[in-house]
């Protein structure tokens, strides 16, 4: 399940045989990705891969088209809702605490609004330039009555320039007005799509050696609210012979969990991290300033702790991943580095996302192998023949 992302789900296809072919060749193993299937209903998109003799059927459940039901929103729209959203969260004390855990990913959410909102000022000030000009050629009333407008169309310019790369304005603060939304069970056409993904993955257990959920970014959380979905209508998931795993990359559960509207979603993560049916492990690393990795996200979430090690958390040093060289030029670069891990690894001494999921050895066991020596320290690699 990707994140917060309205590019066709072709891209992550894209992705996939292109880091699968830099594994292929860093690693000396064959790997063959075949074409992507979209299914008829338009949920899935499909793809086989054929590694050290396993078979493995990749899918990517969709909500790129929710996504951009929801991002770029008009600018009228985000001027009043950003607004009295930011006030709500700031009343209820949310701001102090998602500071206090989120930490980097906070100063980019919160710098992010503070960048928007010096647009806006910046386009009232340009906008009151219309004042400078002589009253026989634009008349004061006329003027004033023009100012509104007029920093209304500048502002559509600067958001359209600052929508992408480096500063991705548009993208973060549309992201977080969606996130919130769903915390307070505002987002119905997303409601209807994770019961729709929820049958999807329950379909699958009668078909695989293994099932595993994959949630990257925002999916992180909408991740276990679909295995909440399937656990209420099925308490035996997961425990008729095909293991069940979660897996998150890039979480930011904190964000929407600390919001006091999200009680339907901490009960979904309380309930999935209780269950013994399905394995959790969650890959992180600091230098993803648009993940949350400072505590367990019960924790952080102000649940009671979890049990040891669940979920097993892996943590990950990027030099470990890539060379100093590359990373010199991704970092920053935020959404490179978001995605990171889940791209190939120039080092084959610890993680990469294509040998993790196509390598022979099940996520299941990985994961129960992990939670007996506890999770590793951070920055230590795994061993080579751990892969």
């Amino acid at each position: 399940m990707p994140g917060f992302d309205p590019r066709e789900p072709e891209t992550y296809w894209g992705l996939f045989r292109r880091e699968a072919r830099l594994t292929a060749k860093r690693r000396g193993t064959p790997i063959q990705v075949g074409d992507p299937s979209r299914s008829s209903d338009g949920l899935r998109l499909d793809w086989e891969v054929e590694a050290d003799g396993q078979a493995t059927r990749y899918t990517l459940l969709r909500w790129d088209d929710i996504v951009r039901g929801r991002f770029p929103r008009s600018n009228w729209r985000r001027l009043i809702e950003t607004a009295g959203l930011w006030w709500r969260l700031y009343r209820s004390g949310y701001v102090r605490a998602y500071r206090r855990e989120a930490r980097r990913f906070a100063r980019v959410i919160l710098g992010i609004h503070l960048i928007y909102a010096g647009l806006v000022l910046l386009s009232l000030a340009l906008a009151a330039c219309l004042l400078l000009v002589p009253a026989d050629l634009l008349p004061r009333p006329l003027a004033l009555l023009a100012i509104p407008f007029a920093a209304y169309a500048i502002l559509a310019v600067l958001m359209r320039v600052t929508r992408g790369k480096p500063l991705f304005v548009a993208h973060l603060v549309d992201d977080t007005a969606f996130t919130h939304a769903h915390a307070a069970g505002k987002t119905p056409e997303l409601e209807a799509r994770l019961d729709a993904f929820a049958a999807e993955i329950a379909a699958a257990e009668e078909r695989g050696g293994e099932i595993v959920l994959i949630g990257h970014s925002s999916s992180s959380f909408l991740g276990f609210e679909v295995l909440d979905r399937i656990l209420i209508r099925d308490p035996d998931f997961g425990q008729r012979g095909t293991p069940v795993s979660f897996v998150t990359i890039g979480s930011v559960i904190p964000w929407i969990t600390l919001d006091r509207n999200a009680g339907a979603v901490r009960g979904a993560l309380a309930r999935v991290a209780a269950s013994e049916a399905i394995g959790w492990l969650d890959i992180r690393t600091k230098w993803d300033w648009l993940s949350i990795y400072k505590r367990d996200p019960l924790s952080a979430s102000g649940l009671p702790s979890p049990k040891a090690n669940r979920p097993v958390e892996f943590h990950i040093r990027m030099p470990d991943l890539v060379a100093r060289r590359t990373l010199n030029r991704r970092k920053w670069n935020l959404f490179q580095m978001h995605f990171q891990l889940l791209m190939s690894s120039e080092s084959l001494e610890t993680f990469d996302y294509i040998a993790f999921v196509t390598g022979p050895e099940p996520i299941h066991v990985l994961i129960e192998r992990w939670r007996s020596i506890k999770a590793q320290p951070f920055g230590q690699p795994m061993e080579k023949d751990g892969w």
